[in-house]
Order: structure tokens, then C-alpha cells, then sequence
């Protein structure tokens, strides 16, 4: 099972030379996800992936490339971005560091993302925090993170744990994201992954391929429709902008339902 991989073409994102998935079970890889949504001419979503460890071996950012492997094979566009480098926020002139502007530029590509982290004193780590951190609720008008999907991740290093990817969740929402409602904790990671850095064949893996089959399902779903799912009342009161019933969504289902019905009778 070989397939190619879409994030490499960025300069620091993560470069993964092997893209088999040994520990899968390719019969039960579902490889048409959005012909079974009924949207077999959907285009592939575009799924950004943060991680949160700077180890040579960060079993955060090897978790991170065995979903994204999944993505691509379940019809997704990834990108993984190396933290590396990124300055603290808040930091003088950060706004320009050309790292801030990669991950907000990649944000904005995004039409979904997946945030995984290691557990650090029973929570998520800085690494992690501080991307999230760089990623401003509005910017010049754009919104980097409103609207897409998200899926959290954890590795501990002892016993399962939920401490991350529940703090991650709660990010999620004040991100204005919607978190799908799987998630992955993988426990003792250090066991988990061969000498090469690819995940054995276990439940957690397991775990990982639902999270990512559900994250391409709920983008594709999403799609066209997060705009107005977290378009608000206040925020419009605040803009003095008014519902306009040539462009509402839910005026003009409610038209098509009344038109339909008149058919009927």
C-alpha cells in the first residue's frame, strides 16, 4: 500500500520518506470516504498538523506522521509544521518572524487540523500551547482557526491519560473550532513505536485510524457550511449587520421547504 504524501512540499514541514501503513488492515480501510458521503467529486480537504515536542525522538510529531499518513490515504491534503524555531509570543517583532507567518498562512490553508501532544506535568506541553498561542481569533479580518475541524491527540509517557487531549478540546472551543468527538491517548509511547519510528499494530494505532476516518468525514460535511454554523447573533448586532434573506441559509431552506410542499399539494 504506497501512496504519496502532500505535505513535504513546504520548506519546514515534516519530510516522511516511508508512507506504507504496516500496522493497518487494509480491508477495512475505507479509501472512499467521500463518494460514501455522497460527494465523489469532492476536492481533498486540507488538514494542518501541529505536534509538541522538539526531541529527535518526539513521539508526538511520530504520532502525528502516522495520521497523517491516514489522511492522505482517507482523500486528505496535510501539512505538518516543524515548531522548531517559532518564537515566544508576544516576543518583540514575532508578528514578522517568518516562522509565525508560515503557521498562520498554513492555518488559513486549513480547512481542518490535528493537534497532538505530548503529556508534560499532567497537561500539555509549551510547544504545543505556543503555536496555538501564535494563532490569533481574527487577523486583518481573517479568522485563522474559525470554523474547522479539529482532532486532538496525546502521547503520555506512563498510563493512559486524558489530561491533554481534554485541555486541547477546551482550546478547540475558544478557538471557535469544532473538535470531532473522537480522540486519541496513547499510553507508554515509548512501546508503541519500533526502532524505525513507525507505530505497532495495538488498539492505540487503531484508535488513530477512527480519529483520522472521522476527521475527513466531518471536514467534508463541514464543508461550505462553517461560515455560517459560527456566524452569531451578537457579533452581528455588534456590526450592525442585519440577516439578510437573500443571502440566509436557514431563510432560504425554509423557502425551498414551503416551495416544495406547495408542489405537493
Amino acid at each position: 500500500m504506497k501512496f504519496s504524501l502532500g505535505y513535504i512540499t513546504m520548506s519546514s514541514t515534516s519530510f516522511v520518506t516511508d508512507n506504507s501503513m504496516p500496522a493497518a488492515k487494509p480491508d477495512f480501510l475505507d479509501g472512499n470516504i467521500a463518494k460514501r458521503l455522497g460527494m465523489p467529486d469532492a476536492t481533498a480537504p486540507k488538514i494542518l498538523l501541529l505536534y509538541g515536542s522538539l526531541r529527535e525522538r518526539s513521539f508526538s510529531r511520530l504520532a502525528v506522521e502516522e495520521a497523517a499518513r491516514l489522511l492522505e490515504f482517507f482523500g486528505a491534503e496535510t501539512r505538518i509544521f516543524n515548531p522548531r524555531g517559532l518564537p515566544f509570543p508576544d516576543d518583540i517583532g514575532c508578528n514578522e518572524h517568518p516562522k509565525v507567518k508560515e503557521l498562520r498562512d498554513l492555518s488559513i490553508w486549513s480547512e481542518g487540523q490535528v493537534w497532538c501532544s505530548p503529556e508534560r506535568h499532567g497537561t500539555i506541553s509549551g510547544i504545543i500551547k505556543t503555536q496555538i498561542d501564535h494563532l490569533p481569533l481574527a487577523m486583518g479580518g481573517v479568522r485563522p482557526t474559525q470554523g474547522r475541524t479539529l482532532a486532538v491527540m496525546q502521547v503520555s509517557g506512563g498510563s493512559q491519560s486524558f489530561n491533554s487531549v481534554n485541555q486541547l478540546r477546551q482550546l478547540g472551543r475558544w478557538m471557535r473550532m469544532f473538535t470531532i468527538p473522537n480522540q486519541s491517548s496513547v499510553a507508554k509511547a515509548y512501546e508503541e513505536f519500533d526502532e524505525h519510528g513507525r507505530m505497532k499494530p495495538s488498539a492505540y494505532y487503531d484508535r488513530i485510524v477512527d480519529v483520522m476516518e472521522e476527521l475527513v468525514k466531518f471536514t467534508l460535511l463541514l464543508r461550505g457550511k462553517a461560515d455560517y454554523l459560527v456566524d452569531r447573533y451578537s457579533e452581528r448586532v455588534d456590526e450592525s449587520r442585519p440577516v439578510d434573506p437573500k443571502t440566509d441559509l436557514a431563510t432560504l431552506a425554509g423557502a425551498e421547504a414551503i416551495e416544495a410542499a406547495g408542489d405537493e399539494g
